[in-house]
């Protein structure tokens, strides 16, 4: 397709989460992947038609989002990316609209030289070269658009030159920044950040959705993330990691039947809280209760705490957990579960039949090659819910190793200990020995505050004790937590932080099915 009337445009783009998806949840597509389906797509269609629609797609966007725009100013890099930015500053001059292009440097060949050979005969002042200066009175109301890296940027090498000249003229600037397909010196594949980065308003995937706007550092510098496949469908197989997000989630709660009772809908077991620590496995126990879990036991490692302070919670001593109970039982542990949690883990990982380990019982089985042993050799499923010290611990490497790949350490601790892994953090990633793997979309910075993740831990237990398949537990279990925490701050705004206490409270009260 070649630029035309609106009318010939493909259709809008999409703003994310978006209509109902596969229950699976929509593809992340690697940067390997989405620059051959590219190539195919360029190859298939007549030529400059995948740019052209790209431009489309860039400018009918740009113009939905700052509709009172007075002017654009577009920063065009020298690949398709830049292409692109070229295209859509054609369109948005010739609906009306004042546009400036500052080029970091001229385009060597392909469809980006046809773009700005367009430009120009369309009488778009390009300026190449020299320092980006901002047009003059540039106001909030404008629209600037990113489109000098996309996928051309290595994950290990900073930007540099014109184009790192041009990421620092991009901040603090009043008028919002619409990213091309990435903000600039974001990581596709990662989500990380190697040097300086655009921190867009708004960002256009085109072709595929990049996990690396989901994790890490993807979310502060993505913004609002919309998505246009430009007509092109790229594959996807059972490993292609995906999004977690409403529609692929509405579908997991456990079924709750009129004839339901305490005893059909599972047995959670939380062991945990030794000296000091008795709050972190009340806090999982409540959530499990929240979750729906029939009955809740706590295993407290200091016999001399105080009962729990809600009345529904039974409490038990850890060598309650046997026999029958125990081949019955989900198990939580690890929550406040200081050293002495370790003693109980052996006899868990071998006779529980659906087992979560967090905080102190990963830190054991980090440290102890039979854990470890015992857990890759179990037939029964298990889940680890690291954040990312923990992970690091677990995998014998950094914690900014970790960050760096968010993805790749999900899926190496899966392979490694045989389980079913959140790893926590902006955009947690879960993973599981198969081969699965997702990025969920929910959840804001209202959860950094203490005892969040034992509720997590003990949510996602008390959804898997009413008889869910595992890894719609899990994933249920992350994105809805995510989506509490997005209701708490639509209701009250950004920068309010969430207890955990309330944070029970807000998951009891979302919306089920």
């Amino acid at each position: 397709m070649s630029s035309g009337p609106a009318s010939a445009l493909p259709a809008a783009p999409q703003r994310l989460p978006r209509r109902q998806g596969p229950a699976e949840g929509l593809p992340l597509h690697d940067s390997a992947l989405l620059r051959r389906g590219e190539a195919e797509a360029a190859r298939a269609l007549p030529p400059h038609a995948l740019m052209a629609r790209a431009g489309h797609a860039v400018a009918r966007l740009g113009r939905a989002l700052a509709p009172h725009a007075r002017q654009a100013w577009v920063l065009a890099g020298a690949g398709n990316n830049g292409g692109d930015g070229l295209v859509a500053a054609r369109l948005l001059r010739a609906a009306g609209l004042p546009v400036s292009v500052w080029l970091a440097a001229e385009p060597q060949a392909g469809d980006a030289c046809w773009a700005l050979a367009q430009a120009r005969a369309a009488g778009l002042a390009v300026s190449a070269g020299g320092p980006p200066q901002p047009p003059e009175g540039l106001g909030p109301d404008d629209l600037v658009i990113d489109a000098l890296l996309g996928l051309g940027l290595s994950a290990r090498r900073p930007p540099e030159g014109p184009v790192a000249t041009a990421l620092a003229a991009l901040e603090g600037l009043p008028a919002g920044i619409l990213a091309v397909d990435l903000p600039s010196g974001l990581a596709a594949d990662t989500g990380s950040c190697a040097g300086p980065a655009v921190r867009a308003r708004w960002t256009l995937s085109l072709l595929g959705l990049k996990p690396g706007l989901w994790t890490a550092a993807g979310r502060d510098h993505a913004g609002t993330i919309w998505h246009d496949d430009l007509g092109v469908a790229l594959p996807a197989t059972a490993s292609t990691p995906r999004l977690l997000d409403a529609p692929g989630c509405a579908g997991c709660w456990p079924d709750r039947p009129h004839t339901a009772h305490k005893g059909s809908q599972g047995d959670l077991w939380a062991l945990g809280g030794a000296a000091g620590m008795s709050g972190a496995i009340e806090l999982a126990a409540r959530a499990g209760l929240a979750a729906g879990a029939g009955r809740v036991h706590v295993l407290r490692l200091d016999p001399t705490a105080a009962p729990p302070g809600h009345p529904a919670l039974m409490t038990r001593a850890p060598e309650a957990l046997r026999g029958e109970a125990l081949a019955r039982a989900t198990v939580v542990a690890g929550c406040g579960g200081g050293a002495g949690v370790g003693a109980w883990l052996p006899a868990l990982i071998a006779g529980a039949p659906r087992l979560l380990l967090d905080a102190d019982a990963l830190n054991a089985l980090a440290t102890d090659p039979a854990l470890a042993q015992g857990l890759r050799t179990r037939t029964a499923p298990a889940m680890l819910t690291p954040h990312p010290l923990e992970a690091a611990r677990l995998l014998g490497c950094t914690t900014e190793a970790v960050q760096a790949d968010r993805l790749a350490a999900a899926r190496q601790l899966a392979q490694r200990y045989g389980a079913m892994v959140v790893l926590k953090g902006s955009g947690s990633v879960l993973a599981a020995p198969d081969g699965r793997s997702a990025i969920n979309a929910s959840g804001n910075a209202a959860l950094a505050s203490g005892g969040t993740g034992d509720v997590l831990a003990g949510w996602i237990g008390g959804l898997w004790a009413q008889g869910l398949d595992a890894w719609d537990a899990l994933r249920l279990g992350v994105w809805s937590h995510g989506a509490a925490a997005d209701a708490w701050q639509a209701a009250r705004g950004p920068g309010q932080p969430l207890d955990a206490l309330r944070l029970i409270e807000a998951l009891q009260n979302l919306p089920r099915g």
